[in-house]
This record gives structure tokens, C-alpha cells and sequence, in this order.
């Protein structure tokens, strides 16, 4: 594939909402917000440009991946910052392929050579295990509401960088979306039917995980 890997430019900024929508719709739950997420995340001070990346493909924004500062609530009430990203997209007819990996990989060494020490993130562990993260209870790290969920992961980009750190996840706000204002988002784009599929039922087995 003729794949290249470059900043996210004005120009692409809808073409790369549209890919985000189609890469999530139907995916965790019936339709998708992720495409909101990525509009107003833009816009947000915690959002770092400097890794928001878009794979193109023979000239055509395929796929994309989007970072913001988060941090983690010690139990002394000190915030620990971390990295987190979100939504990594893939058109779906691209997926498998390798776009995602290679947005992934090249952005966290990216993130390292920045001065990053950690990433946390939501996910799959049974994805993102490959790229070195682990369950957030290795390092003692749960939700914001107190619960750990193997979904919740981290990596440290530093060598023992989480060493003597644990607490609550907390993302930045931006993630906290107005389910009111992604409706009305959404209802820009081109009509899809909102429906039931067996990929829900992984993101409701990894909720089913949680424990204290």
C-alpha cells in the first residue's frame, strides 16, 4: 500500500469525521458519537496536535488517530499526567490492513520522543496488548468511579515511569460528550439505521469485568 503518515490538515478535518463515523457506526453500541469526539476535540486545551495523525492512502485520508492529556487522580489527590488517545479510525473496508497499527506505533514512539512518560487508554486489551499495554490493575489504576475493567490499559513509554503511581483514570473533560449536542452532530451526515451487532456484545462483556 501506498501509505503515508501526516499531520492532520484543515482541509481533511470533515473527510476524517466522516471515516470516524463509518469506522464506529454500529460498532460499541447502536450508531456512534466517536465522529463528534474527534470535531470537538479539536478545540479542547487539553488536545495535542502534535500527534494527530491521519493515514492516506493514494492521496485519501483512510484512517486516523487523535491524542489529548488526561491524568491520573492519586489517592493523595496529586494528578499524575498521562497520555490517552481517541478515536483511532480505520475505514472499515481498510481495516486489518495495518493502518491502525502503523498510526498507533508511530505515534506512541513519537509521543516517547516528546516527552511523554505513559499512555491510558480504553480498549480492547485483546488489540492493544501487541503494542506493549497492559491492564490498568497491574499498576494499580481504576476508573474514575473506583472500578478496575480490563479494558482500562496502560503503557509506559519510560521504563518504570508508573512506578510508586496509582489511582483513578481520569480522561480530559472533552471525552465527557454532550449525548445532545452529538445528536444533533450527526444528523449533518447522510442517514444510517442504528442497529443491534455482535460486536456490542465484546464491549459489553469487557463492562461485565469490572470489579473493585
Amino acid at each position: 500500500m501506498n501509505l503515508i503518515l501526516r499531520r492532520e490538515r484543515t482541509e481533511v478535518f470533515h473527510r476524517v469525521e466522516e471515516l470516524t463515523r463509518e469506522a464506529f457506526w454500529n460498532v460499541h453500541e447502536p450508531g456512534c458519537n466517536e465522529h463528534f469526539l474527534a470535531h470537538v476535540l479539536r478545540d479542547s486545551l487539553d488536545f495535542i496536535a502534535e500527534l494527530d495523525y491521519v493515514a492516506e492512502l493514494d492521496g485519501k485520508p483512510v484512517g486516523n488517530i487523535m491524542y489529548a492529556r488526561s491524568v491520573i487522580l492519586q489517592p493523595s489527590g496529586l494528578p499524575y499526567p498521562v497520555l490517552t488517545f481517541g478515536p483511532v479510525s480505520v475505514l472499515p473496508s481498510l481495516q486489518g490492513k495495518g493502518i491502525g497499527s502503523a498510526l498507533i506505533t508511530h505515534t506512541l514512539e513519537l509521543a516517547r520522543q516528546l516527552g511523554h512518560a505513559v499512555v491510558v487508554i480504553y480498549g480492547d486489551p485483546a488489540y492493544y496488548a501487541r503494542f506493549g499495554f497492559r491492564a490498568g490493575e497491574d499498576f494499580g489504576i481504576r476508573t474514575k468511579d473506583g472500578w478496575f475493567n480490563p479494558a482500562l490499559q496502560a503503557l509506559e513509554l519510560v521504563p518504570l515511569a508508573l512506578k510508586g503511581i496509582s489511582g483513578s483514570f481520569v480522561e480530559a473533560d472533552v471525552y465527557n460528550l454532550d449525548t445532545q449536542a452529538a445528536e444533533q452532530f450527526d444528523a449533518d451526515f447522510p442517514p444510517r439505521t442504528k442497529e443491534v451487532t455482535p460486536s456490542q456484545s465484546r464491549y459489553l462483556e469487557l463492562l461485565s469485568q469490572s470489579h473493585r
